[in-house]
């Protein structure tokens, strides 16, 4: 465990949420199958309160849970960078947060359900060269991340794709550990029905700690 979450101190499942308490009213999802169907600026200031009361404030009781316990978190805004891209619809079709310093979880709500996890996912070149050298090096790093991905499939989670189709640059392709080597992030995912709870979303939190741990451990440079 990080010296950041033991100095947080013992927790009880939800901190501040009670027991069984969904995290999104069935009103959130409407709202983003409302939103599928008309993206527009319009639509949106006519419906801005259900946002704010159905999307926005859980995001924000969650970013509270999950600050206290893994870093720093925040809510993403809810619009679209539409300046590089073709589709110019202004807003997202899905509402998340994240809370952490090396790697982290996340929670996002769509009207499809809710996906969780956690992990590093996009690393730096610098980060993802450090986690492959102690793959490669095949001692306890490399053994302790094997058995991390196993716990983690083994409780349902998927890990973060795409893998690369071979060895990366520099690295055995014959190598024992290879499907490690070829990760390109090193994050579990779930997804969750649109009734889960903060039971359901510790379950999967709890199960990517020891990753986070492994994240900053061997990702990151020695202080």
């Amino acid at each position: 465990m990080t010296a950041d979450r033991a100095a947080a101190g013992p927790r009880s499942p939800g901190d501040g949420f009670a027991p069984g308490e969904r995290l999104f009213e069935p009103e959130a999802f409407a709202f983003y199958a409302a939103l599928e169907a008309d993206n527009s600026r319009d639509w949106w200031q006519a419906h801005r309160a259900d946002y704010e009361r159905f999307v926005r404030m859980p995001l924000e009781r969650l970013a509270t849970v999950a600050e206290a316990r893994y870093g720093r978190a925040k809510v993403f805004r809810p619009n679209r960078d539409v300046r590089f891209s073709a589709d110019k619809s202004p807003y997202k079709l899905n509402g998340a947060m994240t809370a952490g310093r090396v790697g982290g979880v996340y929670v996002s709500i769509s009207v499809e359900g809710l996906h969780a996890g956690g992990g590093l996912y996009e690393p730096s070149r610098d980060q993802l060269q450090r986690a492959r050298e102690a793959i490669a090096a095949d001692g306890p790093a490399a053994a302790a991340l094997d058995e991390i991905v196993h716990s983690l499939e083994e409780s349902g989670l998927e890990l973060a794709g795409p893998f690369l189709k071979t060895a990366p640059r520099g690295f055995d392709r014959d190598h024992p550990r290879i499907r490690l080597l070829r990760l390109t992030h090193f994050a579990g995912l779930a997804t969750l029905p649109p009734g889960a709870t903060m039971a359901d979303l510790d379950r999967v939190w709890l199960a990517v700690e020891p990753l986070l741990d492994w994240v900053a451990a061997h990702a990151e440079p020695a202080v």
